[in-house]
């Protein structure tokens, strides 16, 4: 694992808008399976020590992902994430709203880009999350979204290093 990959998290209040760039050492089809495919996402998606349940995911413009973050204890934090837009392998828009057990949303929501590219084996990934209101990117923050993505980043580069050995 390279330490010396860029991983910038900035928060502007302003626009109401989370923006995170983070590089990884594996190519980009790789990536973009990794953000796209439920069988992986959910292997890195939640912070340890929770973990990612994915009931069903549709990727295709119109279709959702409806998963949990499952505490150790068995809590489950549903959301739904509905895609808007897919340009494959370089881009993908989606909306993503906490929702409940029976897929009833908790608005506001967020709307999230995801933009890729890769140069000499780096894959670098730009994520914008715009949010409706002020009161949810805050509470996005004051809930710990910086430290528990950076946690799941972490783990993302642990499974692109093991797949990257296949």
């Amino acid at each position: 694992m390279k330490n010396d990959l860029q991983f910038d998290f900035t928060v502007d209040k302003a626009i109401k808008t989370v923006f995170i760039t983070r590089e990884f050492a594996a190519e980009l089809p790789l990536v973009w399976d990794a953000f796209t495919k439920p069988e992986l996402l959910d292997q890195w998606v939640a912070p340890k020590p929770w973990s990612s349940k994915t009931k069903y995911m549709n990727f295709e413009v119109g279709g959702r992902r409806f998963y949990a973050m499952v505490s150790p204890e068995g809590l489950e934090r549903w959301a739904i994430q509905e895609y808007t837009s897919i340009t494959p392998k370089t881009n993908f828009k989606m909306y993503n709203t906490f929702a409940d057990k029976d897929e009833n949303p908790e608005l506001p929501g967020s709307d999230w880009d995801h933009t890729f590219s890769e140069e000499n084996g780096i894959t670098k990934v730009n994520i914008s999350i715009f949010n409706e209101s002020l009161e949810r990117l805050e509470k996005m923050i004051e809930m710990g979204f910086k430290e528990g993505y950076t946690m799941s980043i972490d783990n993302l580069d642990k499974l692109l290093e093991s797949l990257s050995k296949k």
